[in-house]
């Protein structure tokens, strides 16, 4: 599953120089996780570092509308950074 930052998003700055993927930006109002470059961080850290950065808890969630295997977010990794 790609990830979902709420409403709680105080916009400190802190999550998106921190995705290896790039899938952080700010939107409208807050920040945002394009769900076709995020990977949970699979195949750079083993839990996504947006959620361990972020200063308010439960502010970056699992996107219930973004269903994805592990191995489908393997394969996202593997199409963002090894591509020919």
């Amino acid at each position: 599953m790609a990830l979902l930052i709420t409403k709680k998003c105080i916009n400190c700055d802190m999550c998106e120089p921190e995705c290896p993927n790039q899938a952080i930006s700010m939107g409208d109002a807050i920040y945002e996780i394009d769900a076709d470059r995020c990977t949970e961080c699979i195949g750079h850290y083993e839990t996504p570092t947006c959620q361990q950065v972020c200063p308010i808890d439960n502010t970056i969630i699992t996107d219930p509308a973004h269903s994805e295997s592990q191995d489908a977010l393997w394969e996202k990794f593997v199409i963002l950074h090894h591509a020919v």
